[in-house]
């Protein structure tokens, strides 16, 4: 049975200090409803928080003892070597991380990554132990265009289909509608569960049904607290990379608390 995960990603916010505040009154708010629930039969989520590069060493040493992940927001293509301003999966795996997102629709935009770097940094995650976070999607004139489904196709086959049965149980998908990031927009739930399912039928093309059915696929564009139900109620979604959202304690619990 597929995990349910659910991602904050911080992005390029909050200082040490204010995201160290943020994340202790966090893990308050989920001790809490984790003794309020203990008795209902819910299964929480796996929690997984990815705040900036500076905050996640002592992240990781407080996330200790406590039910959540931690996940850096990108990773080098290289595993070593005279690359000023990297930072290695290996490093990340030595500071206690257990994710990392890769692809990330900003890091394709901005910074012009390729699939075939995605590709390569998702094969020095996976041989550091981290579970790679590959992220697709299309923009708003791909989608206008009726391109959707051929770029999340080649955005699959691309960074992930290189991998081997046993690897790719080892990544997540998270889908990034590009047009609803950061924008206030958001997919419907059907048109979230469209994708979703359309992915899941990508990867059991090369990989047959049952290991497309096991992997988890997570909705990433403007997630919150009032949609998040509606979209994490889709059969094919099984959890969200949440921005926004996941910078304020209160609003990140209740997203959590929507996938119950």
């Amino acid at each position: 049975m597929r995990k349910k995960i659910i991602v904050g990603n911080w992005k390029m916010n909050k200082t040490h200090r204010e995201g160290m505040e943020m994340l202790v009154h966090f893990l308050k708010l989920l001790d809490l409803e984790l003794s309020l629930n203990e008795d209902s039969g819910k299964e929480f989520p796996e929690i997984v928080v990815a705040p900036p590069y500076l905050i996640v060493a002592d992240s990781a040493v407080l996330a200790q003892g406590w039910d959540i992940k931690i996940a850096a927001q990108n990773c080098s293509s290289e595993k070593e070597g005279a690359f000023t301003g990297e930072i290695s999966a290996s490093m990340l795996k030595a500071a206690k991380v257990d994710y990392v997102i890769i692809g990330h629709s900003e890091r394709r935009n901005y910074f012009g990554e390729t699939n075939q770097l995605v590709a390569n940094k998702i094969n020095r995650a996976l041989e550091s132990n981290l579970i790679a976070i590959c992220c697709v999607g299309e923009t708003l004139q791909e989608r206008e265009s009726g391109k959707q489904f051929q770029i999340i196709t080649r955005q699959i086959q691309e960074c992930l289909f290189h991998l081997n049965n046993d690897q790719l149980s080892k990544i997540v998908i998270a889908y990034e509608p590009v047009w609803a990031i950061g924008t206030g927009k958001n997919a419907t739930p059907e048109q979230a569960q469209e994708i979703h399912k359309y992915i899941r039928s990508v990867i059991s093309g090369k990989y047959g049904k049952e290991i497309s059915e096991n992997i988890s696929i997570l909705y990433g564009g403007s997630c919150n607290p009032q949609n998040a139900k509606s979209i994490f109620s889709q059969p094919d979604v099984d959890g969200g990379l949440i921005g926004g959202a996941s910078l304020n304690a209160r609003d990140f619990i209740d997203v959590v608390k929507a996938i119950l």
